[in-house]
């Protein structure tokens, strides 16, 4: 009985490490089917408004191949909305999520298929146990926010997951079903649940090119994250709410004691204590109506998760139109 394989490959200006990630996963899928005949592949490239040449490489790629498939976005969306573009439209028993430059070794595909294949597991993942070739700050910054994420979130999320992802449908169905606007992967695959096998590995080097993500991209991205799946910051309001309350409290007992002994600042500390006091119950009160007021506003917009320009069979036929 066949069974087809997904590989889904969001790019971001990859030109440079394209070919080579071409070659490398052909091998791989060549070795798969000696081992294993009744699998098929298709790749799901998704550009995400790349400002390279990454289109017309996998323009190229789709008419040369026909396991190969794409999407061009209208604009760039970003690597979540590539993700879940990928995941939309793989038509895979299982499906593959993996990035184009080489840190997510096309090798590892074999040993992962065999810890999914017979449903022993429904997804097998890697985990990074070392950031070398990283900065000390950037790689600091990493695990501190892995830390306060597992603490203020009730979805844990494994330090040095990635988003090299060998799931089955059943998984893959699941992640599809959460339409959330604002998404941040990595805690929806751990949202969603599922058996899943961590294979462990150090970190590898690009295979071409540099890293569209900065440090400011990835610290925004960790916020995405935190305000995705923990109401935690909302309660900021509240307890300074209660702070100031408190502060307003002791400001007026302080007051009290200045009016009783006749100090003349009794007054200036009076205004100060009024302050506080309805300071406080102000931003707690719109504290717990941030929490009501969150849950519907990021989706209330329902705007899509990305838009299509083009796919390969948009460009197959153009370029049959032209040829005829």
């Amino acid at each position: 009985m066949e069974k087809l394989i997904s590989i889904v490959v969001p790019c971001y200006n990859e030109q440079d490490v394209l070919p080579m990630f071409d070659e490398a996963i052909h091998e791989v899928m060549k070795q798969m089917q000696e081992e294993h005949p009744e699998l098929k592949f298709e790749l799901v490239f998704i550009d995400d408004g790349s400002k390279d040449k990454t289109l017309e490489i996998l323009r190229k790629m789709a008419l040369k191949d026909q396991q190969v498939r794409y999407i061009s976005f209208s604009r760039n969306f970003g690597k979540e909305a590539g993700m879940y573009a990928g995941l939309e439209n793989a038509k895979g028993d299982f499906v593959v999520v993996m990035d184009a430059d080489l840190q997510h070794p096309p090798a590892f595909l074999p040993k992962m298929y065999n810890y999914v294949k017979d449903g022993v597991y429904d997804c097998a993942t890697t985990r990074r146990v070392s950031r070398k070739g990283e900065s000390k700050i950037r790689s600091a910054f990493a695990r501190l926010f892995y830390k306060i994420m597992n603490k203020i979130s009730q979805t844990e999320i494994v330090d040095g997951a990635q988003d090299f992802r060998f799931m089955s449908r059943q998984m893959v169905d699941a992640i599809l079903n959460m339409q959330e606007y604002n998404r941040f992967s990595k805690g929806i695959f751990s949202w969603v649940g599922f058996r899943t096998k961590y294979i462990e590995y150090e970190n590898v080097a690009r295979g071409a090119g540099t890293s569209s993500w900065s440090f400011w991209g990835l610290f925004k991205y960790s916020l995405e994250g935190i305000m995705a799946f923990s109401t935690a910051p909302l309660m900021i309001g509240c307890i300074l709410g209660v702070i100031a309350c408190l502060i307003g409290l002791i400001l007026l007992i302080a007051w009290l004691v200045q009016a009783i002994s006749g100090d003349a600042h009794s007054q200036i500390t009076g205004v100060m204590c009024a302050v506080f006091s309805f300071g406080g119950l102000q931003l707690f009160s719109t504290g717990i109506s941030a929490q009501y007021l969150s849950k519907s506003y990021l989706e209330v917009k329902k705007r899509p998760i990305y838009i299509m320009r083009e796919n390969e069979e948009i460009y197959r036929a153009k370029q049959k139109s032209e040829n005829s």
